[in-house]
């Protein structure tokens, strides 16, 4: 599982979210183990039944005026119970002045507050994809990711296959390349997989008899991408005579890729073939099909509809 200390974010986002530590003495080092923000709501009133452990807890105008409404004991006991729940750290928005008790309390069990300038839906808004990103799932693979007339193609297959080759050449025919030999795959929210390469590979890329090479230096700005949406999965196997390879494109097989299933094109390699032509046509015939035309299917129902007469008078021949 995933871990963010409040030290961590405060220092990325302290700029962004406009944030003011209240508690400089505070416990920095807490770890934030969800990727939800919440605002306490009734758990001021007393209702504790449904609150949510982990969470970075967002103090707008409405919690900090309730605070302010109540009387001095009440609102030890209030504060008292709220901070016992053990929250990650506190965020005050609106650069509203949080009640002086509130801080103590919270100093005291090493609790950072945080104060806003931003409005509540603001922060909310900037703080909430910052740690969706932080806390996605996450996985390596190796293969070459190329954005291909916008689908994002990810090529697999044994080392020395030519992943690499086929998304260079891509490249000098316009395309992108997003990641070459390692592949870091994010999912966001259900059904989007996003890769990129890593930091330190950046775009280079291994070319057997010639060595690393920089496609930005080689071909400028145009031919990278510093990340792209996963749509298939290209995987290049070696040409075998007993596989029966697909023919018409009717069935489609898919693969997992952290609980996202994604189509395979697999496509075998023989001497000739030009797969650079090959992956431009994957990638314009996924467009095809995300757009309602299916070639295969509507190929099929053409020749189903052109073979009825044969179909009807064999079925009326009972000699």
């Amino acid at each position: 599982m995933n871990h963010l200390t409040i030290e961590e974010l405060f220092r990325s986002k302290r700029d962004s979210l406009q944030l003011e530590l209240l508690t400089p003495d505070s416990d920095l080092g807490r770890e934030v183990r969800s990727s939800t923000v919440s605002s306490p709501g009734l758990v001021l009133a007393g209702f504790t039944d449904r609150y949510p452990t982990g969470r970075l807890q967002v103090l707008g105008e409405t919690e900090i005026s309730f605070l302010q409404s109540l009387g001095a004991d009440t609102l030890h006991s209030t504060l008292a119970a709220f901070l016992a729940l053990d929250p990650p750290a506190l965020f005050i928005t609106l650069h509203l002045e949080p009640p002086t008790l509130l801080v103590q309390l919270a100093a005291e069990r090493g609790i950072p507050v945080l104060q806003s300038q931003l409005k509540t839906s603001e922060l909310y808004r900037r703080l909430q994809p910052y740690l969706e990103d932080r806390f996605a799932p996450t996985t390596t693979l190796h293969g070459s990711l190329a954005d291909v007339y916008g689908v994002g193609l990810l090529f697999v297959g044994r080392s020395g296959i030519g992943k690499s080759e086929c998304v260079l050449d891509l490249v000098e025919r316009g395309h992108r390349l997003v990641a070459a030999d390692v592949v870091i795959i994010t999912r966001r929210g259900l059904d989007v997989l996003i890769g990129r390469g890593h930091e330190l590979q950046m775009h280079h890329m291994e070319i057997r008899g010639i060595g690393i090479v920089d496609i930005r230096t080689l071909f400028g700005i145009r031919a990278i991408r510093q990340q792209k949406r996963l749509e298939v999965v290209v995987q290049l196997v070696d040409w075998d005579p007993n596989v029966q390879y697909e023919r018409t494109g009717l069935e489609t097989e898919e693969v997992d890729i952290l609980g996202v299933k994604l189509p395979k094109v697999l496509i075998p390699l023989n001497a000739g073939k030009n797969i650079t032509v090959i992956s431009e046509v994957v990638a314009m015939n996924h467009l095809l099909k995300y757009s309602g035309v299916h070639s295969a299917r509507l190929f099929n129902d053409r020749l189903r509809e052109a073979m009825r007469p044969v179909r009807d008078y064999l079925e009326e021949d009972y000699e």
